[in-house]
């Protein structure tokens, strides 16, 4: 019998349409990894199932974490990024309710960044019989120590637990958030996973670079800035406070340099791993934890393809030659919009100038950009999307990503979405931005249908401008600009903003 099974939950056809089947990444299940080791070291069997990476049908899931004989099942509802945690309600659910209908005695959590936004709403729409609401290390150690020995364990004694009782739900206090990384985190249980089947980004690995073997990482977590749109701190918030921290103040945890290396090490040495993401949210803002990687990089002479997240505002210039010497090929930047006005309403507060200032300085230090830009902010108006696409174009960044505003549970936008009785998606799917169910917010000027059908025709006004596809073809050569080709031949199908 197994302790614990840990479950990456995959609906990749359906979150990413015909997307999915070649162009998008497969990552490996970082905050499973996680968990398992830190279920690990309190002596606790555990094992993952990657139902995501092995396009598990959840019927087939069921099975294969049936066959486990869990004590305690965890879904944990992550994703690529912290907004991809609701879209991922899809497949997880549709997991819990293949493993309730052929297996009702067996005890199943839910956690992760969507469940720690809305915890209750979790527990009462979902099969499952626990929710977690904060990271959830300790919810699901505690709770699976607890089935371990015995059969009606004390489930008040299980930090961060919501649960039923008496025909209602009780809600445990959190546990406080993890301080010292290194001591309680150490590092992912990459032996638990299907390591062959994860695969870089398309844009990762521009240029004839192979896509796999692939991986992604944290260095940090959390982030200090408070843009709207944003639901990074949604599962830190209740553990946040058990520390005494204001609502204002979000945390921004490390692992140390040193830590971080032995995880690259064992991924270089034992995996053969070239491509690896920096999946923290905001990688390039310490500069003394950036260099410190960076130094131990360079020493050891790895050829690594790294991406990571930055902010315009944080790229200094002295830290670029070091970023692409020790293996930054690209840094992946949100420029969100044009018009300052719409900026500040985001709580993005810097000058359209630094933008261009910044890509063009991440440029020169050889490191492609990857600009993600925001449609549909309360503020935008026609004019301001179409300025939005005309910076895009004009910067010219080695890759784009074109997004619609949504209110993610667990944002301040999602909160003024419900004030405002703002219509919100009617299944979780429709917070994916490539499904057929997508429903973004609608501004204070554009209806959400016209801001969606601007995104999708700004996508392919972009990577089928020919002073864009011009620069690919220098930097990366023809087969780069045919495989772009081949990508903006996909056509979303949108059932709110049909063409």
């Amino acid at each position: 019998m197994m302790d614990l099974v840990l479950v990456n939950p995959g609906s990749r056809a359906q979150i990413f349409q015909s997307l999915g089947a070649r162009l998008t990444a497969v990552e490996n299940p970082v905050w499973a990894g996680l968990i398992a080791t830190f279920a690990r070291r309190r002596n606790l069997g555990v094992a993952i199932v990657d139902a995501e990476a092995l396009e598990l049908t959840p019927d087939r899931a069921a099975d294969t974490i049936v066959a486990l004989h869990p004590r305690l099942v965890a879904v944990v509802v992550y994703g690529h990024q912290p907004s991809a945690s609701t879209q991922n309600m899809t497949g997880a659910s549709a997991i819990v309710s293949a493993l309730k209908r052929l297996s009702p005695s067996t005890k199943i959590v839910m956690v992760g960044g969507h469940v720690a936004a809305l915890p209750r709403r979790t527990l009462q729409e979902e099969a499952c019989d626990f929710a977690a609401s904060d990271e959830g290390l300790e919810a699901v150690t505690t709770l699976a120590e607890a089935l371990c020995a015995t059969g009606d364990p004390d489930l008040r004694r299980v930090p961060g637990l919501v649960y039923r009782k008496d025909g209602g739900v009780v809600s445990n206090p959190a546990a406080p958030i993890l301080k010292d990384l290194d001591r309680d985190m150490p590092g992912i249980a990459w032996d638990l996973l299907p390591m062959p089947a994860y695969r870089a980004h398309n844009w990762h690995s521009f240029g004839h670079l192979e896509r796999q073997p692939y991986a992604a990482i944290y260095t940090t977590l959390g982030c200090p800035y408070h843009c709207a749109f944003c639901c990074i701190q949604a599962p830190f918030k209740s553990g946040e406070k058990m520390l005494g921290l204001k609502d204002e103040v979000n945390s921004y945890r490390f692992w140390s340099p040193a830590r971080v290396l032995q995880e690259i090490d064992l991924l270089v040495g034992t995996y053969g791993v070239r491509n690896i993401k920096f999946a923290d949210e905001m990688f390039v803002l310490n500069e003394r934890h950036v260099m410190g990687i960076c130094d131990r990089l360079i020493e050891r002479g790895y050829d690594l393809n790294i991406w990571a997240y930055a902010r315009v505002d944080t790229v200094r210039s002295g830290m670029l030659d070091k970023l692409k010497r020790a293996g930054f090929n690209w840094l992946a930047l949100g420029i969100e919009a044009a018009d300052e006005r719409v900026l500040t309403d985001a709580n993005k507060r810097y000058k359209v100038d630094e933008v261009h200032d910044t890509v063009r300085r991440i440029q020169e230090a050889g490191i492609n950009v990857i600009g993600n830009f925001i449609f549909g902010l309360p503020e935008d108006t026609v004019d301001t999307m179409r300025a939005t696409l005309d910076l895009a174009l004009d910067l010219k960044c080695e890759f784009a990503n074109f997004y619609s505003a949504m209110a993610y549970p667990g944002s301040p936008l999602y909160d003024q979405a419900l004030k405002l009785g703002w219509r919100l998606p009617d299944a979780w799917s429709g917070y994916s931005q490539h499904s057929v169910d997508t429903l973004p917010l609608p501004t204070r000027h554009v209806s959400a249908a016209d801001v969606l059908r601007f995104r999708d025709q700004a996508f392919h006004t972009y990577f089928t401008d020919s002073s864009y596809l011009e620069m690919v073809r220098r930097k990366f050569g023809d087969d780069t600009v045919s495989h772009l080709h081949e990508m903006t031949a996909h056509r979303l199908v949108r059932a709110h903003a049909p063409a």
